[in-house]
C-alpha cells in the first residue's frame, strides 16, 4: 500500500472572477491504488456534464472562471490531482496513475454510459492522453479539449531557459523545473518570475495574482515528484488512440509547452476538430483567456453531448 501525506489547505484568491465558487457537493473518489481524490460538483444535476482536469502545481481553483461561467447550465466536475489541492500526496506518481485517477473520478460522478466533455490543462491534458485507451474514458468522453499541453520532449523543447536548443539548455531547464527549493510566499518578485515562466507578457495583474496564489500553494514534495514524471513523459503513441473529437488550444507565448507541442498533437489526433493558437497568451490559457476556453468547451458540449443525448 502506498504511503500518503495529509494535503495542505489549497491556496487561491478569495474575491473576483478567479475566486473558486462553493460547490454544490463534494465527494472522494478512490483510485486503483487506494489514493483518495478530492472531487467537486458544481451546477444543476441532470445538466450536460463537463469534467475538468488541472495541471502541475495547480488545483480545482485553477478552473474558477470556467466553473462560474459553465455551472449556470452545465454540471461541472473538477478534482484535485493526487498531491495537489485537497488530494493527499502519494509515493505513486506516473502517467498511469493519472489515468487511474481520471477513471475513478468519472466512475464516481457520471452515470454508466453518460457522456461528457473532458477538458485538461497542461498535466491535465496529459492525463486525458494517458487515459486514451482506458475503458472509462471511452465510455464517458463525448469530446475532449486539450489546453497548453504536450505528450513528450517537455524539457528539451521548453523555452523557459533563454538559450539555443541543446544539451545545456535541456540540463538547465530540468534543474529549474525540477528544483526542490520552496516557492515561499507570493511576493512581487515571485509574481514576475511566475509571469515570465508561465504567462504571456501582457497577462493582467489579477490573473498573475490568481495563478501565483495557486502555484505557490502547491507543496514542495508533490511539485518535485511530478516534475520528474513530466521530464520523462512519452505518450505520443497514446495521442493516436484518443479517438473522440478533440480540440486543441495553445498560447503562442507559452514557454512551458510551446505551440510546437499543440501542432504535433493536432496532427496526430485521429479526430482533431480544431487547433486554436492564442496570440500573446502563455501557458495558463484557462486563466489568461478564460472566455475563449469556456466557449470552446460550450461548443463541444453543444456539438457532441447534445447529439449523444438526442440519439439516446
Amino acid at each position: 500500500m502506498s504511503r500518503t501525506s495529509a494535503p495542505r489547505r489549497p491556496a487561491h484568491v478569495t474575491s473576483g472572477p478567479f475566486a473558486p465558487p462553493a460547490p454544490a457537493r463534494t465527494l472522494t473518489a478512490v483510485s486503483a491504488d487506494g489514493a483518495r481524490l478530492h472531487v467537486e460538483v458544481h451546477g444543476p444535476e441532470g445538466a450536460p456534464a463537463v469534467v475538468l482536469a488541472h495541471g502541475w502545481t495547480c488545483s480545482t481553483a485553477f478552473w474558477a472562471a470556467q466553473i462560474r461561467a459553465l455551472a449556470e447550465d452545465h454540471r461541472v466536475v473538477v478534482y484535485d490531482q493526487r498531491g495537489h489541492g485537497r488530494s493527499a500526496a502519494s509515493e505513486v506518481c506516473s502517467a498511469d496513475a493519472l489515468a487511474d485517477d481520471l477513471e475513478a473520478v468519472l466512475a464516481a460522478t457520471l452515470a454508466p454510459g453518460e457522456k461528457a466533455v473532458l477538458a485538461g490543462h497542461s498535466m491535465g491534458g496529459m492525463t486525458l492522453m494517458a487515459a486514451a485507451r482506458r475503458p472509462g474514458l471511452r465510455e464517458h468522453a463525448a469530446a475532449v479539449l486539450l489546453c497548453s499541453t504536450g505528450s513528450s520532449q517537455l524539457v528539451a523543447e521548453s523555452l523557459v531557459v533563454p538559450l539555443r536548443p541543446g544539451r545545456l539548455r535541456t540540463r538547465l531547464t530540468a534543474a529549474v523545473l525540477g528544483s526542490k527549493a520552496p516557492l515561499g510566499p507570493v511576493t512581487p518578485v515571485g509574481k514576475k518570475v511566475l509571469r515570465y515562466a508561465t504567462m504571456g507578457p501582457g497577462a493582467a495583474p489579477d490573473r498573475v495574482e490568481a495563478c501565483a496564489r495557486i502555484v505557490h500553494g502547491c507543496a514542495r514534495g508533490p511539485r518535485y515528484a511530478w516534475s520528474r514524471v513530466l521530464a520523462e513523459l512519452e505518450i505520443d503513441a497514446l495521442v493516436r488512440e484518443l479517438r473522440v473529437p478533440t480540440a486543441v488550444v495553445a498560447g503562442t507565448a507559452d514557454r512551458l509547452t510551446p505551440p510546437v507541442h499543440a501542432r504535433r498533437i493536432a496532427a496526430a489526433l485521429p479526430v482533431c476538430v480544431g487547433l486554436t493558437e492564442l496570440t500573446g497568451v502563455g501557458h495558463m490559457t484557462p486563466v489568461e483567456a478564460p472566455e475563449v476556453v469556456t466557449e470552446r468547451i460550450r461548443e463541444l458540449v453543444r456539438t457532441y453531448v447534445a447529439v449523444e443525448e438526442d440519439v439516446a
